[in-house]
C-alpha cells in the first residue's frame, strides 16, 4: 500500500504520437567538432586516470574554517604590530636627529 502513495493517476494524458518522422530517420550532417574528452585526456601515459579532488575523512568544515579564520586573524594582527612597532623606532630616530639638529 506504501508503494502506491506516491504515483499519480493519470487521467486525460493523450498517448504519445508515433506516426509522424523521427529525428533517427532524417538525414543529419556528422558532427565533426572534438568537444568530448579524448581518452588521452583522462587516462595519461601512465594509464591511471586523473583523479579530481581530495578524498578521504570529509572534515568539519564549520570548525575548520574558524580554526583558519582565527590563524590568518593572529597572522595579520603580529605582522600590523611589528610594523606598528619599526614605524614607531624610526619616527623616534627623526625626532631625536632633528632635536639634535636644532640643539
Amino acid at each position: 500500500m506504501a508503494k502506491n502513495r506516491n504515483k499519480k493517476k493519470r487521467s486525460g494524458v493523450a498517448p504519445m504520437d508515433t506516426a509522424g518522422p523521427t529525428l533517427t530517420d532524417i538525414p543529419q550532417a556528422m558532427d565533426t567538432s572534438e568537444s568530448v574528452a579524448t581518452t588521452a585526456a583522462r587516462f595519461p601515459a601512465s594509464g591511471d586516470p586523473i583523479k579530481s579532488g581530495k578524498k578521504g575523512v570529509p572534515m568539519k568544515r564549520s570548525k575548520n574554517s574558524r580554526k583558519m579564520k582565527a590563524v590568518a586573524k593572529a597572522i595579520s594582527q603580529s605582522e600590523k604590530s611589528v610594523e606598528k612597532i619599526s614605524r614607531s623606532g624610526s619616527k623616534e630616530m627623526r625626532v631625536q636627529s632633528a632635536k639634535t639638529l636644532y640643539d
